[in-house]
């Protein structure tokens, strides 16, 4: 009896296990979003409140630009409220995991808040957003403005069901912005609900074709960190944006075969590449263009893939919303990339 006992016992606790793991995963995260019926936060207006958090990088002798980045705000009449911990250092990033966590939560949850705005990127996002509580933003929609690390957050937006704009960070003001001036006017619409239209220039490269879906992606190295996480997303049907800055070409294509086995572009409609920066020397030549590292990427599928789209890590950075349903056109002399109102 004492050993039937042990076989029973031990059958039912793997029987247990077996029922367990075919349950579906729960926590506290949002599955990948599969619907493009997304919330909206509501569009600015005069009076309304922006509060600049910093989630990544150390804010090292940028005074100044935060300076710039509240009178911007201000001269569009709106309020500004800094992170208590924004000017914090803690080795790389800007105050520890903590305090940048208490800052952004401080921003999520304040109703009278309306906008987010990251002070810079660098990296750190990837360390705090796991701890971050977004469910006042179910009641509270806001935007959350930022882009290359804050990747990792319109991630987490985009699988919470929000819209979220990837645009120019407080790091990107100078004291002349002439050299800026597409950058913020295009921030200013996104914030106040100017439609977005662009039209860019062509490329030889461009493979053309038309596709409508909702805008997805950012920085190709935090989309493929977020691989495999509760922070990946879903690309089916959706056009997928990258950018990205100081990486080897090898890097770049190591990047793009791991999501392209990840199957991360499988049912995907359409790729629009934006500034691919700084693109470092490596002993060995990669030996082609960016653009055909990239197209010699995608040759197993079919989806337009646009070239040039003025959004990265360069002076002209247009505003994305990302989430919202958007037109692509891709033709070898220009592509159009109209956003829906």
């Amino acid at each position: 009896m004492h050993i039937t006992g042990r076989i029973l016992n031990t059958g039912l606790l793997l029987l247990s296990i077996l029922v367990s793991c075919a349950q579906p995963y729960s926590s506290s995260k949002t599955s990948k979003a599969m619907s493009d019926e997304f919330v909206r936060p509501a569009y600015l207006q005069a009076g309304d409140t922006v509060a600049i958090v910093a989630p990544s990088g150390v804010l090292i002798e940028k005074d100044e630009e935060i300076q710039w980045s509240k009178q911007l705000l201000q001269s569009w009449g709106l309020e500004v409220k800094l992170g208590r911990h924004i000017f914090e250092k803690a080795g790389h990033f800007a105050g520890t995991d903590e305090q940048r966590i208490e800052d952004l939560q401080w921003a999520i949850d304040d109703p009278s808040i309306k906008a987010i705005w990251a002070a810079r990127g660098g990296y750190g996002t990837v360390r705090v957003v796991d701890h971050i509580d977004l469910s006042a933003l179910r009641s509270k929609p806001k935007w959350i403005v930022g882009y290359s690390d804050i990747t990792a957050l319109h991630n987490e937006l985009h699988n919470f069901g929000l819209e979220s704009i990837h645009a120019m960070m407080c790091s990107s003001l100078k004291e002349d912005t002439t050299e800026i001036e597409t950058s913020i006017n295009s921030f200013k619409n996104a914030l106040f609900g100017t439609p977005l239209a662009y039209d860019f220039k062509g490329s030889s490269y461009n493979r053309t074709g038309k596709a409508n879906g909702q805008l997805v992606g950012g920085n190709l190295t935090l989309l493929h960190t977020m691989l495999g996480s509760s922070s990946d997303i879903s690309t089916e049907g959706k056009i997928v944006f990258i950018e990205e800055i100081g990486e080897y070409a090898y890097h770049i294509d190591r990047m793009l075969m791991s999501l392209k086995r990840a199957g991360f572009f499988e049912g995907c409609a359409g790729l629009v590449v934006g500034d691919i920066s700084k693109v470092r020397k490596n002993t060995t030549p990669w030996g082609k263009p960016i653009e055909q590292l990239v197209l010699d990427s995608f040759e197993d599928y079919d989806f337009p893939i646009a070239f040039g789209l003025p959004a990265g890590h360069e002076s002209d950075n247009r505003a994305l919303i990302l989430g919202r349903r958007v037109i692509l056109n891709v033709k070898k002399e220009g592509t159009a990339l109209d956003f829906e109102d």
